[in-house]
C-alpha cells in the first residue's frame, strides 16, 4: 500500500467500478477500498462467482454485474477487498484496516461510493430474533443461496417485490406478503408519471413482479397501515391493520422488512462536508456540485451516496467523473462534447427522471417512520425508545447530538445507521419544526469498529491486490 495515492475509492458498487474502468486510463496511481471480499456492492454481490445459469431466479440484471466487474478486472489499480475504513479527514487522510493491521494513507483526490443503507423500520417487535431486512435476505441468497421457507415480507418498493419473485422463482415459500404502500402514494405520483415514461421497461417489470406474486395464489395484503411483530425470546407472528381497518395476525417465525433505502452517509458526514435534508426521498444526502464534488474540495461523491438514483445511474455518475477527471489532464480536450460523455450523461438523465415517480409512489407511511407506540425501540444498539427520546425533547433536548448525552441514542457500534434518521425525525415532529432545522449526528473516527491490535500495528505495509489477480 502507498502511503499517497493520486486518486482512492472507496466503494466496489456500480459507481464505484465505472470510475475505476474510467480512471484506469489516466495513468494515475488508483487505489480502490471495499468492504467486501469480492467486487460488485450490495446489487451484484458475488456476481463474479456464480454465472447466470447456475442462479438464474436472481435475474438478468444481476448478470449484468458480471460485465462490469469483468471490465473492472482488466484495470491493473491498487485493489484492497476486505477493507474497513475508519477515516477520512478534511485533508483526505485515510484510516483504513486490512488483515488486522490499520494504515493512515493520503490521496490527493477521494471518491467515496458508499452506496445505500435501508431504512429503518421502527415498529412494535422489529428487533425481535427472527425479524431480519429484505436486503440481508438478498445477501444470504446471492451469496450462498440461502433462504429460509415460510417467511412474511413486510412493507413496499422494488427491493421488497424484487425478493418475493426471486423466492419464488428459486421454489422458497412464502408465508405471506403485508403490502404497505399508502393508496394515497399512487394519487400523488401521477403527476411525475409523463416523465417516468421514459423508463417504460421499468415499469413493465414492476408490473410483472407484481403480477407474477398475485398468480402464485399467495396470501397478500394490502394497504396495511398498522403493525406489531409479536413474541418474548422469538417472532411467533405478525399482527396488521389494513387502511379499511381490517385487522388480522398470521403466526410467522421469520418476518423480513423493508420500506426503501437511504444513502449511506457516515463517511461523509465524519468529514464535515455539507449535507442537507430531501423533503422527497426522506433523508440526508451530502451537498455535491454537478461534478460531484463536495464543500471539500477534491473530495467526491458518486451514485446512490449522494442520493438514491438506482443502480444504472449509479454506473453512469461514475462514468462521468472518471471522464471529467481524466479530461483535466487534457486541458485542451472539451469533455462535454465526447461521444462516450454525451452518452453516460444520457443515461443518466433517463434515470433521473425516472426517480421523482418511484419515490413518491413509494413514499414510507410516517408512523412506519416515526414509531406510534412509544415503547417502541428507536435506538438498537444502545436500546433507546421512541418515550424516552420525546421524554428529553420536553426537558429541553433540541438535536440529535444533545440526544447523546441525555440518552446515548446514536452512540452505539452503528454509529446512527440505524436510528439518526429515525431520531431527526422523532425530534422534528415534537418541536413542529423541519427536519433541516434539526440536524444529524456528529461522528467523529472511528467510524467503524478498530481494535487496538489494528492501532498497535498501524502504518505496517502490504502489497496491493490488483483488480487483475483476484
Amino acid at each position: 500500500m502507498r502511503s499517497l495515492y493520486d486518486i482512492a475509492i472507496i466503494g466496489s458498487g456500480p459507481a464505484g467500478l465505472s470510475a475505476a474502468v474510467e480512471l484506469s486510463k489516466s495513468g494515475l496511481t488508483i487505489a480502490l477500498f471495499d468492504e467486501q471480499s469480492s467486487a460488485g456492492g450490495q446489487i451484484y454481490r458475488s456476481a463474479e462467482r456464480f454465472s447466470f445459469s447456475e442462479k438464474p431466479y436472481l435475474g438478468q440484471e444481476f448478470e449484468y454485474g458480471t460485465l462490469l466487474i469483468k471490465e473492472f478486472k482488466k484495470s491493473s489499480i491498487d485493489y484492497f477487498p476486505g477493507s474497513s475504513i475508519w477515516q477520512i479527514s478534511r485533508e483526505l487522510e485515510i484510516g483504513v484496516s486490512l488483515k488486522k493491521q490499520s494504515y493512515l494513507i493520503k490521496a490527493r483526490q477521494v471518491i467515496l461510493a458508499t452506496g445505500a443503507i435501508e431504512r429503518p423500520f421502527p415498529i412494535p417487535g422489529w428487533t425481535l430474533p427472527g425479524v431480519s431486512t429484505i436486503g440481508s435476505a438478498q445477501i444470504l441468497l446471492k451469496s450462498h443461496g440461502l433462504a429460509e421457507d415460510h417467511s412474511i415480507l413486510i412493507g413496499s418498493g422494488p427491493l421488497l417485490y424484487l425478493l418475493a419473485v426471486q423466492y419464488l422463482r428459486a421454489g422458497v415459500k412464502i408465508k405471506a406478503i403485508l403490502d404497505t404502500n399508502n393508496s394515497k402514494n399512487k394519487f400523488r405520483a401521477l403527476a411525475f408519471l409523463p416523465r417516468a415514461l421514459g423508463r417504460l421497461d421499468l415499469i413493465y417489470q414492476g408490473v410483472k413482479w407484481i403480477s407474477e406474486i398475485k398468480n402464485a395464489k399467495l396470501q397478500y395484503v394490502n394497504k396495511v397501515s398498522k403493525l406489531e411483530l409479536i413474541g418474548t425470546k422469538h417472532l411467533t407472528s405478525v399482527a396488521y391493520e389494513t387502511e379499511a381497518g381490517v385487522t388480522g395476525e398470521i403466526k410467522a417465525k421469520r418476518a423480513l422488512l423493508h420500506q426503501g433505502v437511504t444513502p449511506n452517509i457516515n463517511l461523509s458526514m465524519a468529514t464535515r462536508c455539507d449535507h442537507i435534508w430531501d423533503p422527497i426521498q426522506l433523508c440526508w444526502k451530502p451537498w455535491v456540485n454537478v461534478n460531484g464534488e463536495t464543500t471539500i474540495p477534491n473530495l467526491f461523491i458518486i451514485g446512490d451516496g449522494a442520493g438514491i438514483i438506482g443502480a444504472k445511474a449509479s454506473e453512469a455518475s461514475g462514468h462521468l467523473l472518471g471522464i471529467q477527471i481524466r479530461s483535466s489532464l487534457k486541458s485542451t480536450q472539451d469533455v462535454r462534447n465526447s461521444k462516450n460523455y454525451k452518452s453516460w450523461q444520457s443515461i443518466l438523465s433517463k434515470e433521473l427522471q425516472f426517480r421523482p415517480f418511484i419515490d413518491t409512489l413509494f413514499k414510507p407511511r410516517k408512523n412506519f417512520r416515526i414509531p406510534d407506540s412509544s415503547h417502541t425501540i428507536v435506538c438498537r444498539c444502545e436500546e433507546v425508545t421512541a418515550q424516552q427520546v420525546q421524554e428529553n425533547i420536553r426537558l429541553g433536548c433540541l438535536g440529535p447530538n444533545q440526544m447523546k448525552a441525555f440518552c446515548r441514542a446514536g452512540m452505539g457500534p452503528c454509529q446512527g445507521r440505524l436510528c439518526g434518521i429515525t431520531i431527526s425525525e422523532i425530534i422534528a415532529s415534537e418541536r413542529n419544526v423541519p427536519v433541516s432545522d434539526v440536524g444529524y449526528y456528529r461522528l467523529r473516527p472511528p467510524i467503524k469498529p478498530l481494535t487496538l491490535l489494528e492501532l498497535a500495528n498501524l502504518n505496517n505495509t502490504i502489497n496491493p491486490q490488483s483488480a487483475k489477480d483476484y
